[in-house]
């Protein structure tokens, strides 16, 4: 059972913390990819995923799930990613209530030009302020809450192991 009495002062310290780097850490992801190719942090993932799926393909539920989006939500970035020709979707040939979404080569160049902006902005806000044992430190302590709060490991940062960061995953096209 979890407790329910107060956070002690080293508590309080780590959550306010925690709190005010998942307020500024999107904000500052989307200004550097709005910047350099007109996306956003979440468009990004989303290619970013697609990238790395199987035939550069994934059912739209699953993407939902590996992105933590709702479906409306995703569809309305998948709608927007057409526009660009960024992504395609289409029905699923296994089933043909389902909807699949995939990566143009447009998508893969997009997401080629972005990744050395994004790598670096990445290494310079966050990897850079760390020393190689924090690093460390920084994915067991986020793969013990992620742990917590994605037990199925339905997002795709759940399922990196140690020797793959998100940073290099998300680089990837």
């Amino acid at each position: 059972m979890t407790s329910t009495q107060p956070f002690s002062s080293a508590e309080a310290t780590a959550w306010a913390r925690l709190v005010a780097v998942s307020e500024l850490l999107p904000t500052m992801l989307d200004a550097q990819l709005l910047r350099d190719v007109e996306l956003t942090h979440f468009e990004y993932l989303v290619l970013s995923v697609l990238a790395a799926s199987p035939e550069q393909t994934s059912r739209m539920t699953r993407l939902a799930s590996q992105t933590n989006a709702t479906l409306p939500r995703l569809s309305h970035v998948a709608r927007r990613l057409e526009q660009k020709r960024l992504l395609e979707r289409f029905p699923c040939p296994q089933d043909k209530r389902a909807t699949n979404a995939r990566i143009t080569p447009d998508g893969l160049a997009v997401l080629e030009q972005a990744a050395p902006g994004h790598v670096a902005t990445v290494r310079s806000n966050v990897l850079d302020a760390l020393d190689p044992a924090e690093v460390e430190q920084l994915a067991a302590i986020t793969a013990s809450i992620l742990a917590r709060l994605d037990p199925e490991g339905r997002l795709s940062a759940t399922q990196c192991d140690a020797a793959t960061t998100s940073v290099e995953a998300s680089a990837r096209p």
